[in-house]
């Protein structure tokens, strides 16, 4: 079964609303696609999300790097992903369009052996549930506003963007505990925002309110701080920009630096490297989360096969469809009330994209 035909093109959704951050913002899926054709009729879909503050490529440079790579694949072996992988590899080794070939391939495997994606990786189908972010507000009252908002639709875990200076970020979480009540559970993502001083002052406040874990308090290269904090022992530390593979997650946990892992397939290149980085973490005894940019649901619904599949991934953040304005996936991931999500009834990815939603097709064929 030979790739007959490879196919690299954009997609641009826009969101309801900005997603701020310390590093930057989101407010459009500016993403690339790829599809890959078999001679025996099979299609597989795969989808990126660079963020250029964090993945050092662009919309624009992703899809250059995915139509000089699509080539590379014609006449090879669809089911050989390893081969075909290291075949990419080989022409660039740090793009974030690897991730979308890596999805595309993993989806044409699980569909040559009549598997739902998470089988074929050797799990099966379980509930999950993903948080809901909020970004960072101009004010306490849109913040409070948008929380309460999401409790009335049934969310249980939120998720809010911190990383301000100053005082800023407690005003918020402390208005956003006192207005959601207890049960509600409450992660924070700073995106490299404090220094270790500034950490070291929140703690004692982000422990009373009640914060499940700290995510990426410090910037990418600062593993003695992470490590420094988390001998505290006041309240877990999760990685996101420090673990791009599963040499970064080796030497975080070698370090004691942290508690969790955010995996992302976009950052991991794709499933592969994915789950060599939760093989670490099992090894390790440390739970993953399961983490987004800006996919749409066809990427989200590879990541949560890869959740069903490795139930070291525990935390589930996989909320960015949720802001889009238009949704462009074909079957794939449901969302459920509060935030539950369902795959069911899919052989391989069991997703696709309207065709309508896509530009700037590019295609080779043997």
């Amino acid at each position: 079964m030979k790739i007959s035909a490879v196919k690299v093109s954009k997609l641009d959704v826009e969101m309801h609303q900005a997603i701020k951050t310390p590093i930057g913002e989101i407010s459009a899926a500016r993403n690339v696609v790829v599809c890959i054709e078999t001679s025996c009729g099979l299609v597989g879909w795969g989808e990126t999300s660079p963020m250029a503050a964090i993945t050092y490529d662009s919309q624009a440079s992703t899809y250059a790097m995915g139509v000089e790579m699509a080539p590379l694949l014609l006449g090879q072996s669809s089911v050989a992903v390893e081969s075909c992988l290291a075949l990419l590899r080989r022409y660039c080794s740090r793009s974030s369009v690897l991730c979308a070939f890596d999805m595309a391939l993993y989806d044409l495997a699980a569909q040559a052996a009549g598997l739902p994606l998470y089988a074929y990786l050797g799990g099966s189908a379980r509930s999950l549930r993903t948080d809901h972010t909020i970004g960072n507000q101009e004010s306490v009252e849109a913040t409070v506003a948008m929380a309460l908002d999401l409790v009335d639709a049934g969310f249980d875990t939120i998720k809010l963007k911190t990383g301000r200076s100053g005082t800023l970020d407690l005003e918020h979480l402390s208005a956003v505990r006192a207005a959601v009540g207890p049960d509600i559970a409450l992660r924070i993502d700073c995106n490299q925002g404090w220094d270790y001083p500034q950490a070291l002052r929140m703690l004692p406040a982000l422990a009373e309110l009640g914060v499940e874990y700290l995510e990426q308090p410090f910037p990418v290269w600062d593993v003695d701080s992470f490590a420094r904090l988390r001998a505290r022992g006041v309240l877990p530390l999760c990685a996101d920009e420090s673990v791009f593979n599963h040499h970064d997650a080796w030497r975080l946990l070698r370090a004691d630096a942290v508690d969790y892992l955010n995996i992302k397939l976009v950052k991991s290149g794709g499933l592969n490297t994915a789950l060599k980085i939760n093989s670490v973490a099992e090894a390790a005894g440390v739970r993953c989360m399961i983490g987004c940019f800006g996919e749409s649901r066809l990427g989200l619904t590879a990541a949560a096969h890869l959740a069903m599949a490795r139930p070291t991934i525990h935390f589930i953040d996989l909320d960015s469809a949720l802001h889009f304005c238009e949704d462009p996936v074909v079957g794939g991931l449901r969302y459920g009330d509060g935030g539950h999500i369902s795959v069911v009834g899919t052989i391989g990815l069991g997703a696709a994209f309207e065709l309508s939603a896509l530009s700037d097709v590019f295609e080779v064929t043997l």
